[in-house]
């Protein structure tokens, strides 16, 4: 629940700009969980610096539309291995424009860079969000731009 201590309204507007960008991005319910999961924990303090800091304070800066903010974040989370999140940044590129062709080839490009191990453990969590968000690949059409 993201009112634990605190109104939104009590955090001041980085808080409730980067909420409002964080739900665009990443979904209403995935950040409606991610808060419920932290709840009463010391983890919720992460939750509150993340939504205000990552999101109010990155997100939103001119220079760079979210579409490509995703992009960006599939190669960094990849280069870090961050598997657990780049699950939700692939949903999060595909809502921001990505297409399925976009959001693999840069699994691909980041073999050069970070490594084959890297990309082929990146590719097993895409391929599951890109299977549940958009279905398996038509066989029949490998230019598939969903």
């Amino acid at each position: 629940m993201i009112d634990d201590e605190f109104t939104t309204e009590d955090r001041g507007p980085r808080f409730r700009d980067g909420l409002a960008v964080r739900q665009d991005v990443m979904g209403e319910e995935f950040v409606e969980r991610a808060f419920a999961a932290a709840e009463d924990t010391d983890s919720a303090a992460l939750q509150d610096f993340v939504t205000d800091t990552v999101w109010g304070g990155v997100w939103t800066r001119p220079g760079l539309d979210h579409r490509s903010r995703s992009l960006l974040n599939l190669g960094i989370l990849i280069a870090l291995r961050a598997h657990e999140e780049l699950a939700g940044h692939v949903r999060g590129a595909l809502r921001n424009g990505l297409t399925r062709t976009e959001i693999t080839e840069s699994v691909i490009h980041t073999a050069g860079y970070c490594g084959a191990p890297a990309a082929l453990a990146a590719m097993r969590v895409v391929q599951k969000v890109l299977d549940t968000e958009l279905g398996p690949l038509d066989t029949a059409d490998k230019s598939d731009n969903r």
